[in-house]
């Protein structure tokens, strides 16, 4: 299988490259610059549309969208190595369901608190009354994964798996946006651990 990763570092293709690492799959890897429009090239608005990163074209047909990737890889390559539950696996909903969640339902609430208080977006969008009342649905959110790791050391059960890896990335950019899991003893000690991995460590630093 041919795989052609199209990425930026720091930007949302980050966890796809740790994926890409920890699951040791072969892959060509294109670092587009955004600062110089590569990613509205015709040629790459022919792979992905929206002219963003990631893109992942595999065998010559394009994927895009960061879940999707993610998801695919675990399927493909995750099952084999046990970090991600097989189709007929009952854990298999449980991963499907926190990988999602992680990216549409707390992912989008972080994009929300990232236009509300960025000051590079026009003074119009933002708002503290918007960043007060996301800020607050955040922790809750965070307190949902707060009492899912006070039953199992990880996500995925008692190890490391793809669904850890998915989903520690997503509240380390909320982190970087101003969210604090300070208040979520459980989780610290879990995105602590999943930090140190080298396919995430690596792909941060």
């Amino acid at each position: 299988m041919e795989i052609t990763f199209y990425c930026t570092p720091m930007s949302s293709a980050v966890p796809v490259a740790s994926a890409l690492t920890e699951l040791k799959v072969p892959h060509r890897r294109v670092t587009l610059d955004l600062a110089a429009g590569e990613q509205r090239r015709p040629e790459f608005l022919e792979l992905n549309p929206n002219g963003k990163v990631p893109t992942l074209v595999v065998d010559g047909t394009p994927m895009f969208e960061a879940i999707a990737i993610l998801q695919w890889l675990g399927d493909h390559y995750g099952v084999e190595q046990g970090l991600w539950p097989a189709a007929d696996d009952p854990a298999r909903l449980r991963a499907l369901s926190w990988t999602t969640w992680a990216y549409v339902s707390f992912g989008s609430a972080v994009g929300r608190l990232h236009l509300a208080t960025n000051p590079a977006v026009p003074e119009s969008l933002r708002s503290p009354s918007m960043a007060e009342h996301t800020q607050a649905e955040l922790q809750r959110m965070l307190g949902l994964l707060e009492d899912q790791l006070g039953r199992s050391t990880y996500l995925s059960g008692s190890e490391f798996g793809l669904v850890d890896l998915i989903s520690s990335q997503v509240v380390m950019w909320s982190e970087m946006v101003g969210v604090s899991t300070k208040d979520h003893p459980n989780l610290t000690v879990w995105l602590d651990r999943c930090r140190n991995r080298p396919s995430i460590r690596d792909e941060w630093s």
